[in-house]
Order: C-alpha cells, then sequence, then structure tokens
C-alpha cells in the first residue's frame, strides 16, 4: 500500500533536511518539521527555543525560533494544520515533560496523514504502522564535515567537532526519549548515503518507495 507518512531522519550535515523538502514535493505532501517545535511549545506554554534545547536541536534552529515567539509559533501551527492545544498557566515544564509535549505534537501531525516529517525522532515516537515509511539519511563523516564548514563558514576541525556534538545529542536524545541505547540501520526501512546520491535522487529513491 502507499505510504502517505514518511519520517525522515538525518544526522548533521547529510543533506537530510533538503532530501526530506523534495520528498514531500515529489508526492505532493505536506513538509513538516520546525513546526512539531512551535506545536509542543503551545502544548507546553513554554518558549520555542526551550523545546529545541530539549531535543539539543542546532543552536540556529533555537534562534529562529525564539525570535519567532508565541505569534510567530501559533501561525507556524496554524499553517501545518496542528490542531491548538488548551493552554495553562504552569511552572516551566522539565525535560522530560517537553520531549513528551513534542511525542504528542508529531502523533497530532501524524493523524492528519498525508505527511512528511523531517526529524524529531519520528520514526521511534509513531512505531509500526501500515501507512508509515521511516527513512535515515546519512553521509560519511568527511562528507558531512565539508558541508557543515561551507554551509556554517567555520573550519575543517570545527565542522568535525560540530557533527561530532551533534550526534552525541541525537544519541543522547534517543535514548531519553526512547530508550534507543544505539540507533541502527534496523531501526529504518530505508537508509539513502547522501555522500554518494545527490538529495534529489535520494528523495527520487524515497518517493519510489512510499508509492
Amino acid at each position: 500500500m502507499p505510504r502517505t507518512l514518511i519520517c525522515v531522519s538525518h544526522c548533521d550535515g547529510a543533506s537530510g533536511e533538503d532530501v526530506a523538502r523534495l520528498v514531500a514535493m515529489q508526492l505532493g505532501l505536506r513538509y513538516v518539521d520546525e513546526e512539531i517545535v512551535a506545536a509542543a511549545a503551545q502544548r507546553a506554554g513554554a518558549a520555542p527555543g526551550l523545546v529545541a534545547d530539549a531535543e539539543q536541536r542546532q543552536p540556529l534552529l533555537r534562534r529562529v525560533l525564539d525570535e519567532l515567539g508565541a505569534t510567530g509559533a501559533a501561525a507556524m501551527v496554524a499553517a501545518g494544520g496542528i490542531p491548538p492545544p488548551i493552554l495553562a498557566e504552569r511552572p516551566p515544564p522539565r525535560g522530560d515533560e517537553l520531549r513528551r509535549f513534542i511525542a504528542e505534537a508529531i502523533e497530532a501531525v501524524a493523524a492528519e496523514g498525508h505527511v512528511v516529517i523531517g526529524a524529531h525522532g519520528a520514526s521511534f515516537a509513531l512505531g509500526a504502522r501500515d501507512d508509515l515509511l521511516r527513512v535515515f539519511v546519512t553521509a560519511p563523516a568527511s562528507v558531512r564535515a565539508h558541508r557543515v564548514a561551507q554551509q556554517r563558514g567555520v573550519d575543517d576541525k570545527e565542522a568535525e567537532h560540530q557533527i561530532r556534538a551533534a550526534d552525541k545529542a541525537r544519541a543522547d536524545y534517543l535514548k531519553r526519549s526512547y530508550d534507543i541505547d544505539r540507533e541502527g540501520p534496523a531501526d529504518y526501512d530505508l537508509v539513502v548515503n547522501t555522500g554518494v546520491l545527490s538529495p534529489r535522487e535520494a528523495a527520487s529513491i524515497v518517493a519510489h518507495a512510499a508509492r
């Protein structure tokens, strides 16, 4: 059967965001990424940057979301069609609460279907579903570091440090959130290597698998 719910996980520097957006474009599906953080922030009554910190995502994303603020977050949620939760005054949520809000936001998006979800450990949050295709985008560390250096204007040593830190943060998040000791290829239905494939080629393979 066609897969109309696609979760694209990726490591830093693997061009996973590009692949996910291209998959959505090729299949005519919505693409959701930062909207998950915005929706989780609304549910938690917290700043979007605090939710991004719970995921240990990249500082750039945290800055963008903080600049959006509550109004921008609400607009992103409305544009993505995520049902707004009822907010109540509460103390700042703990890390485990924030991760629960992230999982709830993922489930709300998935319930609508016909969507590509980028990152957020969505493949683990949703588990086994007949309509779900779980994808992981990777590349050799040297390729990832080269891309990070070019995209962020840092030297090779700093780029290598950033991808190591991102890999550790990702592993820590998956352990805390989903009790995943070691993420591996068997956790996904499809793994694509953008060290060999261009993002467009990788997206075409994913789209073909989803049809």
